[in-house]
């Protein structure tokens, strides 16, 4: 029977520790972390992505960035370190009151440009003014997906997206559907400002000097769940989100996370993949990052 999932219970009113889930910020949350064997340059995740936002033209002087769902506020501290001169306010926006307590530590450093606001991204977004750049990064799956739609009766949202945008779908059998990531990205672009969105994929990307990293691995597939402590979260079918950003005029640039932070393509890294070779505390870290970073998918629009 088709339902509606949702993590804002959850964040809203639980208790919340983002270490019972694997995250890729987190991992490379710091530079004296041991996942950072498996880059060819350690560099912290916000450190990456302020190299790829620079590398695609965003980054200006004086930006207003907007992070949302920022977790324990590692991305933006990387981010921060490395290219603080670059942005005049940064405004964190997350439904945990208890995360937000967390980022305020985190980013104290920074505290005279840094406000913090308790709250759905969804609800607020278009009532938020005076943002140059939007990052969700592995918030994605966080929000509305609908479960177990049938192809032949979608509810009537679903099918305006489907409709409008010429998103594909099966054409039978059951089926999730990334309602809530697709409703925020139409309005994203709506707002005509530059947006970053992380976060497992349905249909990932392999970097082709890595394709060993596809076995096993569903390439062009939908939504899947994945269940967490208290909660269950979703992968996003990234072609979806381009197809909505696209069919409202915007350009869309995608690629693999294991790209964007520098997994080093080396045959010490294609062992211990394929030979699962975990029985070492530094291989079991460097199989952990692999199993998880070759789900992930990044997108930027522009």
């Amino acid at each position: 029977m088709k339902r509606i999932s949702t993590t804002e219970d959850f964040y809203s009113h639980g208790l919340v520790d983002l270490m019972t889930e694997y995250t890729i910020c987190e991992s490379l949350g710091s530079i004296d972390s041991p996942y950072m064997a498996a880059l060819e340059e350690p560099r912290t995740f916000g450190a990456s992505l302020g190299r790829m936002l620079a590398d695609q033209g965003v980054l200006r002087a004086g930006m207003r960035v907007c992070e949302v769902g920022g977790g324990y506020g590692s991305l933006m501290r990387g981010l921060l370190e490395s290219r603080g001169d670059t942005f005049s306010h940064v405004t964190m926006l997350d439904l945990s009151r208890q995360l937000l307590e967390r980022q305020r530590r985190v980013l104290f450093r920074w505290r005279e440009k840094v406000s913090f606001v308790n709250g759905n991204i969804q609800s607020l977004l278009p009532g938020l003014s005076g943002i140059d750049l939007f990052i969700m990064n592995e918030v994605a799956g966080d929000l509305k997906t609908w479960i177990n739609l049938d192809p032949k009766n979608l509810p009537e949202e679903a099918a305006r997206f489907v409709d409008r945008y010429g998103l594909d779908i099966p054409s039978e059998g059951f089926f999730h559907f990334n309602m809530g990531v697709l409703l925020v990205v139409e309005e994203l672009c709506r707002k005509g400002r530059p947006a970053f969105l992380s976060e497992h994929s349905s249909d990932p990307l392999i970097p082709h000097d890595m394709d060993y990293l596809g076995r096993d691995l569903e390439r062009n597939g939908y939504p899947r769940e994945i269940r967490l402590r208290g909660h269950s979260e979703y992968t996003v079918r990234f072609s979806h989100v381009a197809d909505v950003a696209r069919g409202l005029g915007r350009k869309v640039v995608t690629g693999s996370l294991a790209d964007l932070v520098g997994l080093a393509p080396s045959p010490r890294l294609r062992a211990v993949f394929l030979g699962r070779m975990t029985a070492s505390d530094e291989n079991a870290v460097l199989y952990e990052l692999l199993d998880h970073i070759r789900e992930y998918r990044w997108l930027l629009i522009l």
